[in-house]
């Protein structure tokens, strides 16, 4: 197939580049300025010049606390740049796969959510991401939506690298570190959505999915798993995100449940100790140690 990966220099989309040129697949990336998908008409030139079979949009932002206090620009990405490629894709005859976020729920459950649960985002940034869900929905029919959460990959900042870097910080002061224990998800490797969304673009499958790591665990327990990876001791205590006071409400329980890729025969993701082991060897392949 020819694709467009749009967001390409992103943590999700230097992956998401590197993953489909590997399964053979004739592909362009594209990132802002080459292409501002905020501007109908940018994205509309690009689209229709590049031709592609399936347009990948990796792009978003996702600085969750600054959506709070930067909500135009929040959702001229999120919303307005999501309907902008739909419709330019329509004209294109293109299938568009597209990344949402846990963040649509309020986190207010007890089990894992299932694609068909009500939504009811707490934060700028969640609403944004559904809205951007909804408009792609109704402008362009030939669409996946897969939602993520706890992302992580070689070429993002995240909780891991933030908690490795706090945890060496820690080390030369002598403090003790605290990791919140309210908050439960499934840390979700970069690589892995990269592999189940190729897996998913060679299917006539539409529509709404869920697509995180199998298994979860508290913020706590995973910081716990990161230092034992590293290697890096330091008294860790346990706390309640209460006594961070961010600007954006995160949601506590974002435990996923992929349903849908499970009732179809498509669930490729694993384990997510599994996969974060594997995100440890890569790092080292590409650091040459620790």
């Amino acid at each position: 197939m020819k694709l467009l990966i749009l967001g390409c220099n992103g943590q999700l989309g230097k992956d998401m580049m590197s993953t489909c040129l590997a399964a053979g697949h004739t592909l362009s990336g594209r990132d802002f300025p080459d292409i501002d998908i905020t501007d109908a008409f940018s994205a509309a030139t690009l689209i229709a010049s590049e031709k592609p079979d399936v347009i990948i949009n990796c792009t978003a932002y996702t600085a969750v606390d600054a959506c709070e206090t930067h909500q135009p620009e929040a959702y001229a990405v999120n919303s307005q740049g999501v309907a902008n490629i739909a419709a330019a894709a329509l004209q294109g005859k293109a299938r568009v796969i597209h990344f949402s976020t846990d963040y649509v729920f309020d986190g207010a459950a007890s089990s894992p959510y299932c694609e068909t649960d009500a939504v009811n985002p707490q934060s700028e940034y969640g609403k944004s991401k559904l809205e951007g869900e909804r408009r792609l929905a109704e402008i362009l029919p030939n669409h996946i939506i897969l939602r993520v959460a706890w992302l992580y990959g070689v070429h993002g900042r995240h909780f891991i690298k933030k908690v490795k870097e706090r945890a060496l910080a820690v080390k030369k002061t002598g403090e003790t570190m605290k990791v919140v224990t309210d908050e439960i998800g499934s840390p979700t490797y970069t690589i892995d959505v990269c592999k189940q969304t190729l897996s998913l673009m060679t299917k006539p499958h539409r529509g709404l999915f869920h697509c995180t790591s199998e298994g979860f665990c508290t913020r706590f327990e995973f910081a716990q798993e990161i230092l034992r990876a590293y290697a890096i001791d330091v008294p860790l205590a346990p706390c309640l995100s209460s006594e961070f006071k961010l600007p954006a409400p995160r949601p506590a329980y974002s435990v996923l449940e992929n349903k849908r890729l499970k009732d179809l025969g498509c669930n490729v993701m694993r384990d997510w100790k599994a996969a974060f082991a594997e995100y440890i060897e890569e790092e080292k392949k590409m650091s040459g140690t620790f």
